[in-house]
């Protein structure tokens, strides 16, 4: 009856008289739960028709038929009674008092005819998935959307660390997806997901695990029947006791075993279908005006009328459809809008708490009327917590004992054999047991160094004991996939922290973001990077370890600028006129003047700064050159010394690579062969960075198991560079004298302690370690343990370097040459005499021979001289004795007769030929060209 009173009511409507101008009618129909509800929608479209502007001919009408329980036959009566009414749009509802699933059958009917639904009971998360229910929106929010306020509600009070409890079926599946999306954003971290099989008769099983984790906040999405079972047992395993939180979906919080402590949300009017009847009416309104008003529609038709033939797809029912996600109003029940799956944004909750007597208070809400900006509201004062508790629980399980595990490591670990398990608690050594799983035995050993040391100044200091022991795998930990399945975890010290067998690693433990996925760190109490470890190339000192100052093409340019600047100063001085005469009133001797050899002479003398006797220039153009170069000189001196200290003094073994840019490890060959540490986080920064993947491949089959094994192979000439932290490296090279790191430092990073995901003494021990880096405990550990150095190394960093004879030898070499070379040249120089000698003794023979040949042709000459004078002598005696008639015999002069032979001295004049006398031997070769000589032996040879 009531279904065919409101058809007539529609049919009365239709029949009123209309104005000239045509008017478009736009129907809305509602499938509802009641009759007082169809009455709600005609009270609502009433009022629409009453404020809707009429200058837009357009008006609403609207009926209604109550939803059946059985959804095939709800499909059956919207095609039978709704469809052929032309409806535009459908208001529906779902039947009183019970869970069906109708308003599937009336969706998928509208769908496939383009017409929009507007749910406003149904919150299944099936009405979602706009591929199933295209035209399908709801004024109610799914029940998954409770996800969005717990996460405000873990926020706001601070908790960061949850177990998260779900039924195995849809809903459970759909609101863990949506939590883990949101806590992702705020930082929380879901501990522990537990499923459970809806409907079991006991859970017991199913809460165990929630004893092991450190997490004491748990959120429950389960409907009311499972929820009963699920408390119940939960006060059995003692979960609702003092610092346990749940919080709990809307159908829990409806529990009768509900614990005292609870908190849950509930659906402001999320069943009072009236005021949602009242806003869908309204937004259907504002959608459909604002079409006619920009002109987007301007008529309506081709509306589907009938089920039982094909029609083809309604225009315009995707663009009402659009209108009406995409409006916004202000209604009863907040601001009404829809996201691109037509789900409600901004619902209204109330946040409640279940106190005692079952009692259930509201503490606060959830959302915005006015804006689509929600927030959340809690009142903490209000709220009562497990047992009975009003101060906010810290959400985790604190234990003041904590297990550490440790490594190995030199120089942040160092560890002695302990057979009877006693360490020396005074000198900060810590019992630290190492479990050999191949054997199943444990051996006593007793931990010390720069970890020991900081960890029992943080334990102090934050107030909390441990228990120490050493990684069995003895590794820091790397993500593997599982024998025989494709899925990964960690090994090692990680996978100890992520397996809760361990609460801390204390060991020198890189922080990067692999690992900052899984577990937490602190702050870093030693910032360090990466290196590489070289033996050291002791640097052979050549014979021309002085000349490096220099380079090659330098020493050339000074020893081609001496000779230049030697004979510019020859030629300045010799053709300059003050060079070579004396000045005008000068009375001294005048010098000779500056020639070649002096000019070369001055030009090293100044250099090399050697005192200058002789040979300097006289003109003045030479000597302003002079003075220019001996400032030359100077400065080339003064670096040549300044650079020699450097050179030969601090002269060290050098590496034989540069650093990580060497040529020979960007493009890598077989025969230069470098490494790392497997599953180390070397490893992971030679995999993360792409500009080093060619040497990650190159050395990924040569990693070694341990730093140890690796330093020793760089030791034994097995591995030319090993890679890996500054700090191990470093250690290594000032305690041992054969190796050095090469290069900067590349790939920085920090050390850290790590904890498990969400630690309650993260924070804490971050705090400590920022106080011991300000009262400079951190550098005292770093003096003691890592920067000490060997006194063994006799060429030690901190030692003063002093010069050898390897760095001097070519020094004395020079000298040792240049005495060589004295030598030489003195002989050069006897030779050159003797030979000189040679010469001048056939010169000086030849002049005795000259002389010797002079005297014989005077000689000569003189007695042809005497004969003919004889001669004439005899004729003349004897015409005159002929005249002379006495004849007294005396012809001649005196003693002297006619006919008479004067001897050889006689005719000398009493005197025998003496050659003359040697002539001094002169400084310089002559040559003797004596034309009178020459002519008297031609005369001679004519006698």
């Amino acid at each position: 009856m009531g279904a065919v009173s409101f058809l007539v009511f529609g049919l009365v409507l239709t029949s009123v008289p209309r104005t000239a101008h045509s008017l478009t009618t736009f129907r809305i129909a509602g499938v509802l739960s009641s009759n007082y509800n169809g009455k709600v929608l005609q009270d609502a479209i009433a009022k629409l028709n009453r404020n809707t502007d009429k200058s837009y001919d357009l008006e609403f009408e609207g009926f209604s038929i109550i939803m059946d329980s059985n959804p095939i036959r709800s499909a059956l009566n919207l095609c039978k009674l709704v469809i052929p009414k032309e409806v535009q749009t459908i208001i529906v509802s779902k039947p009183r008092d019970e869970e069906s699933s109708s308003p599937i059958s009336v969706s998928y009917t509208c769908g496939f005819y383009q017409i929009p639904v507007i749910g406003i009971s149904a919150r299944d998360s099936a009405f979602s998935d706009s591929r199933l229910h295209p035209t399908f929106l709801r004024t109610v929010p799914p029940y998954f959307h409770q996800a969005d306020i717990w996460v405000e509600m873990l926020e706001h009070f601070n908790l960061t660390q949850v177990i998260f409890i779900h039924s195995m079926d849809e809903e459970g599946r759909m609101i863990l997806s949506r939590f883990q999306a949101k806590a992702d954003q705020k930082d929380i971290t879901i501990e522990k997901v537990i499923k459970y099989p809806s409907g079991a008769a006991n859970y017991t099983s199913v809460l165990e695990p929630v004893l092991d984790q450190q997490s004491r906040v748990i959120l429950l999405s389960a409907n009311t029947e499972d929820a009963d079972k699920i408390f119940e047992n939960a006060k059995t395993l003692n979960l609702t006791v003092e610092g346990y939180v749940w919080i709990v979906s809307e159908e829990a919080l409806s529990a009768v075993n509900i614990p005292v402590g609870v908190l849950g949300l509930q659906l402001i009017n999320g069943t009072n279908e009236e005021v949602h009847i009242q806003d869908s009416v309204k937004l259907v309104g504002n959608a459909i005006s604002k079409l006619f008003q920009l002109g987007n529609l301007t008529s309506i038709s081709n509306t589907p009328n009938n089920c039982s033939k094909p029609h083809k797809t309604w225009r315009d029912g995707k663009t009402i459809l659009d209108a009406l996600k995409y409006e916004k109003i202000s209604g009863i029940t907040g601001q009404v809008s829809f996201n691109n799956d037509g789900d409600r944004l901004n619902p209204l909750y109330f946040i409640k708490n279940v106190q005692p007597a079952n009692k259930i208070t509201e503490i606060g809400y959830y959302g915005n009327k006015q804006v689509s900006s929600p927030y959340i509201d809690i009142d903490n004062s209000k709220i009562i917590w497990a047992g009975g508790s009003r101060t906010i629980p810290d959400g985790i399980k604190i234990s003041r004992h904590l297990k550490v595990v440790t490594l190995q490591y030199k120089p942040f670990v160092w560890t002695r054999l302990s057979p009877d398990g006693t360490c020396h608690e005074d000198r900060k050594e810590r019992l630290c047991p190492f479990y050999n799983a191949t054997t199943g035995n444990t051996t006593n050993y007793c931990c010390y160094g720069y970890c020991i040391e900081m960890l029992i100044d943080i334990a102090e200091s934050v107030n909390f004991t441990f228990s120490l022991h050493q990684s069995p795998s003895e590794a820091f930990g790397s993500y593997k996939k599982k024998a025989g399945s494709n899925e990964k975890e960690w090994n090692g010290m990680i996978g100890e922290v992520i397996r809760g067998e361990s609460d801390m690693i204390v060991a020198p433990l890189t922080i990067n973001p692999e690992r900052a996925d899984f577990i937490d760190f602190s702050k870093p109490f030693k910032y360090q990077g990466l290196t590489i470890l070289v033996k050291k190339t002791p640097k052979n000192s050549n014979l021309a370890s002085f000349l490096q100052p220099f380079q090659d093409t330098l020493w050339i340019l000074v020893g081609l600028s001496v000779h230049v600047v030697a004979l510019v100063l020859y030629l300045l001085d010799r053709f300059s006129p003050f060079g070579r005469f004396k000045l005008a009133k000068n009375n001294d001797t005048e010098e000779d003047a500056l020639n070649l050899s002096s000019a070369m002479w001055f030009a090293w003398g100044v250099l090399l700064n050697s005192g200058i006797g002789e040979g300097t220039p006289r003109s003045f153009s030479a000597r302003v050159l002079g003075m220019i170069w001996a400032g030359f000189a100077m400065i080339i001196v003064a670096s040549y010394t300044a650079n020699l200290a450097a050179f030969l003094v601090l002269d060290r073994p050098e590496a034989s690579i540069t650093g990580i840019d060497d040529a020979r490890l960007r493009n890598p060959n077989e025969k230069f062969r470098f490494a790392t540490v497997k599953n180390s986080a070397v490893e992971m920064y030679f995999k993360r960075q792409v500009e080093l993947s060619t040497m990650y491949r190159q050395m990924e089959s040569r990693n070694y198991d341990t730093a140890d094994v690796a330093i020793k192979a760089v030791q034994n000439d097995d591995l030319e560079a090993f890679i890996w932290d500054s700090s191990r490296l470093e250690y290594e090279a000032a305690n041992n004298c054969s190796l050095i790191t090469a290069g900067e430092l590349f790939g920085r990073s920090g050390l850290g302690i790590g904890l498990r995901k969400k630690s309650p003494w993260t924070e804490k021990i971050s705090m400590a370690i920022l106080k011991l880096h300000e009262n400079g405990t951190m550098e005292n550990l770093d003096n003691r343990w890592i920067l000490k150095e060997s006194d063994d190394c006799p060429d030690s960093n901190t030692a003063p370097a002093t010069l050898g004879l390897t760095n001097m030898a070519g020094v004395f070499m020079m000298v040792a040459g240049g005495i060589v070379a004295g030598v030489f040249l003195i002989f050069i120089e006897i030779a050159y005499k003797w030979h000189r000698g040679l010469k001048e003794k056939e010169l000086e023979l030849a002049r005795n021979a000259a002389d010797r040949w002079r005297g014989n042709i005077e000689k000569r000459r003189t007695l042809r001289q005497t004969l003919q004078r004889q001669r004439e002598e005899q004729q003349t005696q004897s015409q005159q004795v002929k005249q002379t008639p006495e004849g007294n015999g005396t012809a001649g002069g005196e003693g002297h007769f006619p006919g008479h032979r004067l001897s050889y001295t006689e005719a000398t004049g009493s005197k025998l030929y003496t050659p003359p006398p040697t002539l001094p031997k002169p400084n310089r070769s002559i040559t003797i060209n004596n034309p009178t000589f020459q002519v008297e032996q031609q005369d001679d040879n004519i006698v």
